[in-house]
């Protein structure tokens, strides 16, 4: 049986070993201490929390000095094992194993993190025991706002976030992180009434994320470059709040989940394919081959956000599912479902299709991607596909197309044919690619006819009649004579108002309508789909996990070139010289000739966005969230849903 001086001995060797340890690194080996830290802060309020549980593991570090000599940064004793210091740790100890400490320690807050004014003993025991909690008469020292300060913009944040929850345990590397969890646990009920009330949060902090880090840690997560609560808002986003965790129940889907945040420490990770790339290597999508025979089909589900008859999106995905059962009906089937809720509920429709034995899935919306990602680590022997351009996954691959490429082609037709000189776009809701393909009209528009005014109007809603017609007639309103909206070909039975088109309006009963069709860009979903699916049945997309073992994400953007994107306009009424420049731009666009954004284009405020002599990135496109300076039009306020926009380790592409 150890002695309590074998037991101050443990401690104490751990303690030298991490003093050593920064001493050899040129670093201070002694406890962290807040007289220095503050010496050049601004504090511009002391609040007393009264006496609060704090998690040790926060405990960071002494309030003077003269204490912090004492003990190692991890908070164990380095003092020598015959001295008075050591004889009080012992007791110390003792009476923790025995009965319990009760008295709480005396600490000052700081930046969420709490440094001891009466108790250090006590913490270094409780370290060393790795208990988990403990009770601290806590004093907050508030620094005065800075902006340029993360830190302080973070701890800011955190402050609102306390005052709502009292969870102090919880942190985050982006200060939005605090309003996006309040968001999702504000109407958080423990699972049993007498919990309920003012104790909620704590159950929920203890209950909840208390296991999830737990199993976490235990899992290897700590090793990731992000917070515990950052993967935690992440893992919750994606599979809904619990009533609480169970540890077994937990550990196979977070290991998943660790492992597709792994996937995003190699910067070099991600790569986009902006035209197709087939090759003969076994990969990735290959794996279905192993367990289908030659003489089967493969079952490809398709889902679809919208009614098909009423949604020009939905309606050129079904014509891409179509286009790939009548090419491949010797070897593909295809099982296609509709209106699929842009929710959590999403989910359930996309489990449907796994039951229905589909093989490769592709989700058409990117509201889908939580749903889509939450099946996808349940089944990781299936293939899922999400049509977005903005997330990079390890288990979901992505896809999109530069619509901005025909835009710019519609915008020459609107700026050729217009009488007023006054060009309108109705914009559904203001994401990048909505705000790119707005841009990119104008600048067809102004290549043609410098002189136009360009008007936006949004409607913040992708397929609603109503606002897409009030909408109009406030570009009516205004003397325009064209307009584009966003949709692309539609089903004309349900839907008069897409692409490029004159108007006929009445202001004596304030209404218009669609009068000559000028242009329109087009979807063709179905080459894509083609493609991808030969390639699954071939093998011959490239493995997302290469021979060196790091995670290669490879998602695709393809553009005018690759034939998933097309431009229609009237042979009838385009001058036939404009025309000639029509098709000579759309080579240039497919030969990589030109650029539809190069420099130079400036913004609102005539900031220079892309200099003179450059073009956008892929990621400024994808990030894009301002308009050109010769646009009429702001880009509203906008709300969107609760969806990943991006893994906390990893980047928008």
């Amino acid at each position: 049986m150890r002695t309590l001086q074998d037991i101050y001995r443990s401690a104490r060797r751990l303690g030298l070993r991490e003093y050593s340890s920064y001493i050899s690194q040129g670093r201070n080996g002694y406890l962290p201490f807040l007289d220095g830290i503050l010496k050049n802060i601004d504090i511009i309020s002391e609040v007393d929390l009264g006496v609060v549980e704090i998690p040790i593991r926060k405990i960071k570090g002494t309030y003077t000095y003269m204490r912090s000599t004492s003990f190692a940064r991890n908070y164990m004793p380095l003092m020598d094992e015959e001295s008075e210091f050591a004889s009080k740790w012992m007791a110390v100890y003792q009476a923790q194993v025995n009965e319990g400490l009760r008295d709480p320690i005396k600490v000052y807050e700081y930046l969420n993190w709490f440094y001891v004014i009466e108790g250090n003993k006590r913490v270094s025991v409780l370290k060393y025991l790795d208990v988990y909690s403990y009770n601290a008469h806590v004093l907050r020292m508030i620094p005065k706002y800075d902006e340029q300060n993360k830190d302080i913009r973070i701890y800011y944040s955190f402050l609102k976030f306390y005052k709502n929850t009292g969870i102090n345990g919880i942190w985050f590397s982006d200060e939005k992180g605090f309003d996006e969890l309040w968001n999702l646990i504000r109407n958080y009920e423990p699972p049993h009434i007498m919990l309920r009330g003012k104790d909620r949060f704590k159950f929920f902090e203890n209950a909840v994320y208390g296991v999830f880090r737990k199993v976490y840690h235990e899992l290897g997560g700590q090793r990731l470059p992000i917070t515990t609560g950052d993967a935690f808002l992440d893992y919750l986003k994606l599979n809904g709040v619990p009533d609480q965790f169970f540890e077994d129940d937990l550990r196979p889907s977070l290991e998943r989940f660790i492992l597709e945040l792994d996937y995003y420490k190699h910067s070099s990770s991600i790569q986009i394919e902006t035209q197709p790339i087939l090759k003969d290597e076994r990969g990735f999508f290959s794996r279905l081959t192993t367990i289908k025979r030659h003489d089967e089909k493969i079952k490809v589900g398709f889902a679809l956000a919208k009614d098909i008859r009423t949604s020009s999106w939905s309606y050129a995905h079904e014509l891409g599912r179509m286009h790939l059962e009548k090419v491949m009906q010797d070897q593909v089937e295809t099982i296609s479902i509709d209106n699929v809720p842009e929710t959590p509920e999403a989910y359930h429709h996309l489990k449907s299709l796994v039951e229905q034995g589909c093989e490769v899935i592709f989700s058409t919306s990117p509201e889908m991607i939580n749903a889509t990602l939450k099946l996808a680590m349940e089944y990781p022997d299936l293939i899922f596909l999400n049509c977005s351009n903005m997330y990079s996954f390890k288990h979901v691959r992505t896809y999109f197309g530069r619509i901005y490429e025909p835009r710019f082609l519609a915008g020459i037709t609107a700026g050729t044919y217009t009488k007023t000189g006054k060009i309108g776009y109705i914009a559904t809701c203001p994401t990048a690619e909505v705000i790119g393909g707005v841009n990119a009209f104008a600048i067809g528009v102004k290549m043609v006819n410098p002189n136009a005014d360009i008007f936006v109007e949004w409607t913040c809603d992708w397929d609603n009649e109503q606002s897409t017609y009030s909408a109009g007639l406030r570009l009516a309103a205004k003397g325009v004579d064209v307009i584009s909206h966003h949709n692309t070909l539609a089903n004309r039975k349900f839907s008069k108002e897409y692409g490029v088109y004159s108007i006929h309006y009445n202001s004596g009963e304030d209404s218009y309508s669609p009068e000559n069709y000028l242009s329109v860009p087009v979807w063709n979903w179905g080459i894509f789909y083609e493609k991808m699916v030969r390639s699954i049945l071939e093998g011959g997309i490239r493995s997302s996990v290469e021979g060196t073992g790091k995670g290669i994400i490879r998602n695709y953007w393809w553009g005018m070139d690759s034939g998933i994107l097309d431009f229609f306009y009237s042979r009838k009424l385009i001058p036939a010289e404009t025309q000639k420049l029509i098709n000579f731009m759309k080579e240039s666009i497919i030969e990589g000739r030109f650029n539809v954004f190069s420099g130079p284009l400036y913004d609102h405020e005539h900031r220079l966005r892309i200099p003179a002599g450059k073009a956008a990135t892929r990621e400024e496109i994808f990030g894009m969230d301002w308009l050109v300076d010769f646009i009429n039009g702001e880009i509203p306020e906008f709300k969107t849903k609760d969806k990943l926009s991006d893994l906390s380790t990893g980047k928008m592409t």
